[in-house]
């Protein structure tokens, strides 16, 4: 089975913000690699086929941050 790309875009307003998406996503099982964007408000996850949008998406919500779009593939999904 294929990785799955994500791509989320993030409220985050200060470095604070970005490093505390990326501490989530580097813990999570099955993400291979992302990339958490501050001057774009994205976070780009590419993760194992196994991990599924809605368990990144909780993750990264964790971190109190508003998620205000999601995609799956290419393919936009909610939030």
């Amino acid at each position: 089975m294929a990785d799955h790309q994500y791509k989320f875009n993030v409220s985050m307003s200060c470095g604070g913000c970005s490093g505390a998406v990326e501490r989530v996503l580097k813990k999570l099982d099955g993400v291979k690699s992302f990339d958490v964007s501050l001057d774009t408000q994205t976070a780009s996850v590419v993760a194992d086929a196994t991990l599924p949008y809605e368990t990144v998406l909780a993750t990264i919500k964790k971190t109190g941050k508003a998620v205000n779009t999601g995609e799956a593939d290419g393919e936009t999904r909610e939030v």
